[in-house]
């Protein structure tokens, strides 16, 4: 393999870890009160792929949480904290969650431009 299919794998392999990982978050929100058989099973899946600690699958939840570079004790608290809120708490806090994010990510942009405006030398 050469560096760009290198590159295409790994962004290949993060993009389906992560879409497993927003799956299964959906799941249990969904059907965290389901009334068929269906959904409740719908919803035990996704609850045990959550906490089992099984890495021999290759997208097994902490071999996914590996991939994103998660903690996945963080993620489990978050996602299973997130269950026994209502609508609106849940919102909320992903609204919430975003902005810090957000934040975070324009103080790195200014952060890093504010250094690579010193590190320039004068003439």
């Amino acid at each position: 393999m050469n560096a760009a299919d290198d590159y295409q794998f790994e962004t290949s392999r993060k993009d389906l870890a992560a879409g497993i990982l927003k799956q299964a978050g959906l799941d249990l929100r969904r059907f965290y009160d389901a009334r068929s058989e269906i959904e409740r099973e719908f919803y035990l899946d996704a609850y045990r792929w959550l906490i089992s600690d099984d890495c021999s699958w290759p997208f097994s939840f902490l071999n996914v949480c590996q991939v994103l570079n998660l903690a996945p004790e963080t993620i489990r608290e978050d996602v299973l904290g997130d269950l026994s809120i209502g609508a609106f708490s849940y919102w909320s806090r992903r609204c919430g969650r975003a902005t810090r994010r957000f934040k975070t990510f324009l103080s790195n942009i200014f952060t890093n431009e504010r250094t690579m405006n010193t590190a320039e030398p004068a003439t």
